[in-house]
């Protein structure tokens, strides 16, 4: 089964390892026909602590790390956030 691959803006890095990464939708209500943004926050492993605050990133499914984390930043994410 392929791995979930989301692409989002990093709102936090406080924690070792780890950021936090807000991912943006939209989608059209299903009565109203109005076009509606919700967002959802996913903790991700971040090896090398190498991305701060405002970083637009990838993530992606992996297994669980630890009780909240089961997303890992993928490596190669050129272009992003220029």
């Amino acid at each position: 089964m392929p791995k979930r691959i989301m692409q989002g803006t990093v709102v936090s890095d406080k924690a070792d390892k780890t950021i936090v990464v807000r991912v943006d939708r939209r989608f059209m209500h299903g009565l109203y026909k109005k076009v509606i943004r919700r967002s959802k926050r996913y903790t991700a492993h971040d090896e090398a602590n190498a991305h701060k605050v405002g970083d637009v990133v990838r993530i992606r499914e992996c297994r669980p790390i630890s009780k909240r984390k089961c997303w890992e930043v993928i490596a190669d994410t050129p272009g992003l956030g220029d």
